[in-house]
């Protein structure tokens, strides 16, 4: 009986474990420019934000991305500049987390990309 149970702790806590790691750490961080083309709120259980920028004439040159629930400020920037060229601050976790997103890209800071654009708003 010892034995399972402190088998089962051990499972949990890996668990726990790897999910804090997959939350916490990040893999990468970076800044992507181009053309915001979508941004929406998607899904029927869990509502995540996902989005779309396009840096070139290609289908391949599309990067995706998602916005976690709390990044109000980033989701108000999304939702206005929207046709707009933009820069993204983003950060890339090792793996995706469907509760919060599609992609393992997350926005933490949006700016207009250039000055013309900023006298437009």
């Amino acid at each position: 009986m010892k034995f399972l149970k402190k088998t089962i702790i051990a499972i949990l806590l890996l668990i726990a474990g790897y999910f804090a790691f997959i939350y916490y750490v990040s893999y990468s961080e970076g800044i992507r420019a181009g053309e915001l083309v979508k941004f929406s709120n998607k899904g029927v259980i869990f509502k995540t934000w996902e989005g779309e920028i396009s840096q070139g004439v290609s289908e391949a040159q599309i990067f995706k991305f998602s916005v976690e629930d709390g990044e109000t400020k980033v989701i108000e920037d999304l939702n206005k500049y929207q046709g707009h060229q933009v820069k993204l601050t983003y950060f890339e976790r090792y793996k995706t987390l469907f509760w919060l997103g599609d992609t393992q890209y997350f926005v933490t800071k949006v700016e207009l990309n250039n000055k013309k654009q900023n006298a437009k708003l």
